[in-house]
C-alpha cells in the first residue's frame, strides 16, 4: 500500500509537525487600554497637564516638539473625550489657548498608569 502524499491532499502544502506548547505563566487580567491616552502625543499632553495647573498651546508645542497641526488634532481628541478643558482668549492682541486637565482626564491617567504598572509587575515576575 502506498503512502498518501499530504502535500497533494492539503492544497499543495506539507503538514508541519506539532510544536509542543509551553505552559503560560500566571495570567494577568487583560483589560483594554484607553486608546485615547495610549497614543504617545496624547499621553504626553495629559502627563504634562497632570503636573502643571495649566499650559498654553505654545508651552505644550515647545515641550513636545510638536507641529501646530499635530498638537491641535491630539488636543481636540482629548477635549472631545472630556479629558482636558480648553480656554481660548487673547493676551493683548495675541491669541492664547490654555489647557487644563479635567477630573475625567486625571482619573483616566491614573487608571492607565495602574494598568501599565500591573503589566510591568507581571512581566518582571515571569
Amino acid at each position: 500500500m502506498a503512502k498518501k502524499n499530504h502535500a497533494s491532499s492539503e492544497g499543495g502544502r506539507a503538514r508541519r509537525p506539532a510544536v509542543p506548547v509551553r505552559s503560560a505563566p500566571a495570567r494577568v487580567e487583560v483589560q483594554e487600554l484607553d486608546r485615547i491616552i495610549h497614543e504617545r502625543v496624547r499621553l504626553a499632553i495629559v502627563s504634562a497637564l497632570a503636573v502643571n495647573d495649566a499650559m498654553t498651546f505654545a508651552d505644550l508645542k515647545a515641550l513636545l516638539s510638536a507641529t501646530d497641526g499635530n498638537l491641535s488634532v491630539h488636543a481636540r481628541k482629548l477635549e472631545d473625550a472630556g479629558y482636558v478643558h480648553c480656554t481660548k482668549g487673547f493676551d493683548g492682541r495675541v491669541p492664547r489657548t490654555e489647557y487644563r486637565l479635567a477630573a475625567a482626564g486625571r482619573k483616566a491617567l491614573e487608571k492607565y498608569l495602574a494598568h501599565m504598572e500591573a503589566l510591568i509587575r507581571a512581566t518582571r515576575k515571569g
